[in-house]
């Protein structure tokens, strides 16, 4: 399950990142950093 949530969060912060061609906030730039790395750390398990 923790693959499958990993996966998931993964593919969202790739989205925001490519949001992120015209940042719009700080925010934003954070949420994607944020999702990116809980999203590898979850589908790793490292």
């Amino acid at each position: 399950m923790s693959r499958v949530c990993g996966l998931f969060l993964f593919g969202v912060g790739i989205g925001l990142v490519i949001a992120l061609i015209f940042p719009k906030t700080f925010f934003m730039v954070i949420m994607a950093a944020l999702c990116l790395l809980a999203g590898y750390n979850l589908f790793c398990g490292c």
